[in-house]
C-alpha cells in the first residue's frame, strides 16, 4: 500500500545549538514516507556547516543555502518549490518533533472529509535548555483565554482568538498551492495563513501533544508589541486582507473585534503609526463603540503606557 508522502520543510536561521536534535527528530519519525528539505536562511553561527555534516551520510535530504537572510516567509517558499508531498510541515529547527507525530497526524487526516486542509495539535513549550515550561492548551484553558478548541470552519475564530500552535500544523499541499505559499511581504506567516486558508478549507484538532516548541530570547514571539514592532504592521496588512474576505456581518463583527484589540495594543505599546492605521481601519468598518474613543483619548496622556502595558500582561499572563 502506498503511503502519502509528507514534505517537511526545515527552516534554519542561527539554530546551531538546537539543530542536531531538531533534524534527528524528523529523521527518526515512525512514519517513513518523508521528503526532507532543509533551508538555511544565511545563518552566521555555523549552522550551514553543521547541516552539511549532519546529512553527509544520509541520502535524499535536499538542502537550500540562501546567500542572504530573507526571513521565514521567503525562505519557506523557496523550500516549498521543491516540495512534492501530499502534505506539508513547516518545521523550525529549534523545535523537536515527538517520534510518532507524523504517523498520528496522517492517520487522523485519513479520517477527515475532503474539505479539511489543516490538522493541528497540542504542543509542549520548552526553554533554551529543553526544560518544559507548559503545554499549549493547558495554559490557554488555565488563563481562561479559551474554553474549547475550535475546528471546522474557523474563519471567525482565527480572527478573534489565538488557539493554534503553528509548529504543530500539517497542511495539505493543495492548500499551499491554492494560497501560493506564504505572503513574502509580511514579517511573519501564521495569522495571514490562518485567515486565507480558513476561508476555503476546514481545520481539525488532533488532541495529542506532537511537538516540543522552543521559547527562547530569539523567538519571534518575544518581540510582540515592542516599540517599532515590524510584526504589528504585518498584522495590520493581514486585517486589511481579512476585510475583503468577510462574507457577512458576523465575519465583519469578528474583524472589528480584532482590529479594536490591535488598536489598543498599538496605542499602549506606543506604536503610533500602527495605532493610526488601525484606527482608520476600525472607523471604516463602522459601529464605533465608546471604548474606541476612550482608548484614543488615553493615548494623549503623557504616561509610560508601554511600561504599564508590560506590567499588566506580566501579571495577567505569566
Amino acid at each position: 500500500m502506498n503511503r502519502s508522502l509528507v514534505s517537511v520543510i526545515c527552516l534554519c536561521y542561527n539554530h546551531h545549538r538546537y539543530l542536531q536534535e531538531a533534524i534527528e527528530s524528523v529523521l527518526s519519525q515512525t512514519y517513513s514516507s518523508l521528503q526532507v528539505i532543509v533551508v538555511d536562511d544565511a545563518s552566521v553561527d555555523g549552522s550551514k556547516e553543521l547541516i552539511k555534516e549532519l546529512i553527509k551520510h544520509r541520502d535524499g535530504i535536499q538542502t537550500i543555502f540562501l546567500p542572504d537572510n530573507v526571513g521565514n516567509c521567503k525562505a519557506f517558499n523557496q523550500g516549498l518549490k521543491l516540495a512534492t508531498g501530499d502534505f506539508i510541515i513547516d518545521f523550525s529547527t529549534d523545535d523537536i518533533m515527538l517520534p510518532d507525530r507524523i504517523e498520528k497526524q496522517i492517520a487522523f487526516f485519513e479520517k477527515q472529509n475532503e474539505k479539511v486542509g489543516i490538522v493541528f495539535s497540542d504542543a509542549v513549550y520548552v526553554n533554551e535548555n529543553g526544560s518544559t515550561i507548559r503545554s499549549h492548551y493547558d495554559y490557554l484553558f488555565k488563563k481562561r483565554l479559551l474554553d474549547h478548541v475550535p475546528s471546522g470552519d474557523v474563519f471567525r475564530d482565527v480572527l478573534t482568538t489565538y488557539f493554534i500552535s503553528s509548529p504543530t500544523m500539517m497542511i495539505k499541499k493543495k492548500v499551499m498551492d491554492t494560497l501560493h505559499g506564504y505572503d513574502e511581504a509580511l514579517s511573519y506567516e501564521d495569522f495571514d495563513f490562518w485567515i486565507r486558508a480558513s476561508r476555503d478549507f476546514q481545520f481539525e484538532f488532533l488532541n495529542e501533544r506532537t511537538t516540543k516548541v522552543r521559547k527562547s530570547s530569539e523567538s519571534m514571539s518575544t518581540g510582540w508589541y515592542r516599540l517599532g514592532d515590524r510584526q504589528l504592521h504585518s498584522t495590520f496588512l493581514v486585517c486589511t486582507k481579512a476585510e475583503k474576505l468577510c462574507r457577512d456581518e458576523q465575519d465583519r463583527n469578528a474583524l472589528r473585534w480584532r482590529v479594536l484589540y490591535e488598536f489598543k495594543q498599538a496605542v499602549f505599546s506606543q506604536n503610533k503609526t500602527e495605532a493610526k492605521l488601525f484606527a482608520e481601519l476600525f472607523t471604516r468598518l463602522g459601529k464605533t463603540p465608546i471604548s474606541f474613543f476612550v482608548i484614543q483619548a488615553a493615548s494623549y496622556f503623557p504616561l509610560p503606557w508601554a511600561w504599564i502595558r508590560k506590567m499588566y500582561y506580566q501579571l495577567r499572563y505569566d
